[in-house]
């Protein structure tokens, strides 16, 4: 698939880029190679200063960055600024605290001294989405970066601007040539590239398909990979939760991104004795909500970000009403140009449809009945998802419970689920497998060396 900015909002494309070459991809590569040798040599401190000045560089250029994430997704410009603000607490994040927790750990052993000693790998490749095309691509390097890996980049085929800015972010910031490199590379060549020994490991933000490709690859060629693939996430709702609360910010967990997140909440769960009021409320907020131009302030949802995507969305609805489901609001799709849906609530759902057990990635909503919170823990753990979860309740019992018995990567109790530098980041189950972000994170790239000394 060629490297094509083409916009959601308008369905035009408005630039293109060619992929690199194979002497090309080999330069590249071999330069970030070459600079691995040197720059895991350099301190902490230094690598934390080459951050700083990464997130100062953000910082001061917010709204054209912003820009050009709208235009290649289709997120709200709000949301665009939001994200690169992110990206920038990211990158301070850990500058400031990787060298502590990076520091050598005493064990107690039977040696004078012991203890495990971090040190980085080599040369990282990341393999990228376009639903958070700026945080999801800091959240690796940040970390990579700091420990002394070096990085390169394989974006998402349709933000290569993007993908251009983050490198330059970089090149700007005075890190040395190769420590972090972009490759526009299709997809077809990227076994090659996982196999090719001198990278060391590969991390993966993805759909499921892809998910098990790269790690099939890695496999066989006996490297580390880390996988964030999708979601299905149960938003619970119990007897004792703050009601419209609740709908507020179920709104904005299930529409965040147009719909478009790995940890959106999907599956609105809800007891029996709140159901038709939280129905009527949550169907009452998205019906509210403007769909349109995502530059314009107004605008709550933009566009999805491909026909492509768009069409199976409307597929998965189409499916679920054939079958009996019963369509409460949305499942339109407004006049004019680019690939927009409104915001849809569908319930009654059944095992038999799609929408059951696939992921719905755009503004899609199921509202789910069930009579109490051992049936809301049954049907919220009845996917082969596992990535976040967000539950609703003033009772302490059933908060413990939740924690406890919710199969997830996250729980998030009275809130919605996100993403944040300080706890670990992945799923479970067929959302895949290892940690970003945090401790856990920071330490996924690491020769965790154990030193004896008699």
């Amino acid at each position: 698939m060629p490297y094509a900015t083409v916009n959601p909002a308008t369905g035009k494309t408005e630039k293109t880029f060619p992929t690199h070459t194979p002497d090309e991809v080999e330069a590249r590569l071999a330069r970030a190679v070459a600079a691995f040798a040197d720059y895991r040599r350099i301190s902490y401190a230094e690598r934390a200063r080459h951050l700083i000045t990464v997130a100062e560089l953000i910082e001061g250029e917010v709204p054209d960055i912003a820009r050009i994430l709208t235009t290649e997704m289709g997120k709200t410009f709000a949301a665009a600024r939001g994200e690169v603000a992110k990206c920038a607490l990211g990158l301070r994040w850990f500058a400031e605290h990787s060298e502590s927790l990076l520091a050598d750990e005493v064990i107690a052993t039977g040696a004078s001294n012991s203890y495990v000693h971090y040190q980085p790998i080599g040369a990282l490749l990341a393999i990228m989405p376009w639903n958070f095309p700026l945080w999801q691509v800091i959240r690796f390097a940040a970390p990579a970066l700091m420990v002394g890996n070096v990085g390169l980049l394989k974006h998402a085929s349709n933000v290569p601007q993007t993908a251009l800015v983050l490198e330059d972010l970089f090149r700007r910031a005075g890190l040395p040539d190769g420590v972090f490199t972009n490759l526009f590379v299709e997809s077809k060549d990227v076994a090659a590239l996982i196999e090719d020994p001198r990278i060391a490991a590969v991390t993966l933000t993805g759909s499921e398909r892809a998910g098990m490709s790269v790690a099939a690859t890695a496999g066989h060629a006996l490297k580390k990979c880390v996988l964030e693939l999708g979601g299905s996430d149960p938003f619970v709702v119990l007897e004792s939760a703050d009601l419209k609360t609740a709908v507020r910010c179920a709104v904005n967990a299930r529409v965040q991104n147009n719909g478009q997140s790995c940890i959106a909440a999907k599956r609105f769960i809800v007891v029996e004795a709140v159901a038709d009021q939280f129905l009527q409320l949550f169907t009452e907020a998205m019906d509210a909500l403007v769909v349109g131009d995502p530059f314009d302030p107004a605008t709550d949802v933009g566009p999805i970000v491909t026909e492509v995507q768009r069409d199976e969305l409307r597929g998965q609805i189409e499916d679920a009403r054939s079958q009996g489901a019963v369509v409460h609001s949305g499942a339109k799709i407004p006049d004019g140009d680019g690939w927009y849906l409104a915001p849809t609530v569908l319930s009654g759902i059944t095992p038999d449809m799609r929408v059951a057990h696939q992921e719905l990635f755009g503004p899609v909503a199921l509202v789910q009945r069930v009579p109490d919170l051992d049936a809301a823990l049954v049907v919220a753990n009845a996917t082969s998802f596992g990535l976040g979860s967000s539950v609703w309740t003033a009772d302490e019992a059933e908060v413990r419970r939740c924690i406890e018995e919710l199969e997830a990567g996250a729980v998030f109790i009275n809130a919605m689920v996100a993403s944040t530098p300080e706890l670990p980041f992945g799923g479970i189950k067929r959302s895949g497998f290892g940690r970003e972000l945090s401790e856990l994170g920071l330490k996924e790239f690491c020769n965790a060396k154990s030193v004896w000394i008699a």
